[in-house]
């Protein structure tokens, strides 16, 4: 169940800083080819 936001939450949710970390991350989404990597990892590594 979603839990219902604060009016804090909702006024400071646009003027979070974007962090380096945030832009790294959001960087490696476009350029890594994810479902390739997996497929390409997945044999080597054991299933639960």
């Amino acid at each position: 169940m979603q839990q219902q936001l604060t009016f804090a939450q909702l006024e400071y949710q646009h003027k979070k800083k974007v962090t380096r970390r945030d832009r790294f991350l959001a960087e490696m989404e476009k350029v890594v080819p994810w479902e390739e990597l997996l497929e390409e990892l997945g044999p080597h590594y054991y299933q639960e």
